[in-house]
């Protein structure tokens, strides 16, 4: 559920991840996670806009579905607009532990963003 303030509070931290990273170019880097989000396999996206984008996520094995989204918040400063804030939350929508693939799943796209420089 999208919020004003950003992205829901997690529930449960053993089956869900929050974070929200600051970034310089944040437009490009909100586009570049976009576009690893979209590429990771059984990812079905669900909704994608200017500043939020929402994707199901299925596990190899039993499809057990998660939640990915990605918002680009709208806190830039007068002073820089390049500069701003990016939230991601993957969330599993059954069980109350996800045996750290939530986790997994964001390290990977931080690190496929970080690989693009």
């Amino acid at each position: 559920m999208l919020l004003q303030k950003g992205l829901a509070p997690i529930n449960n931290p053993m089956n869900s991840v929050l974070i929200e990273k600051k970034f310089v170019n944040v437009d490009t880097k909100f586009i570049q996670l976009i576009s690893i989000a979209e590429n990771l396999p059984r990812t079905k996206v669900i909704e994608s806009g200017r500043n939020y984008w929402k994707g199901v996520c299925r596990s190899a094995i039993f499809r057990f579905p998660d939640d990915l989204e990605i918002l680009k918040l709208d806190v830039r400063s007068y002073v820089d607009r390049s500069k701003g804030i990016i939230q991601i939350r993957s969330s599993a929508r059954i069980g109350q532990s996800d045996l750290g693939v939530n986790q997994r799943r964001i390290n990977y796209l931080l690190k496929q963003l970080e690989n693009l420089y």
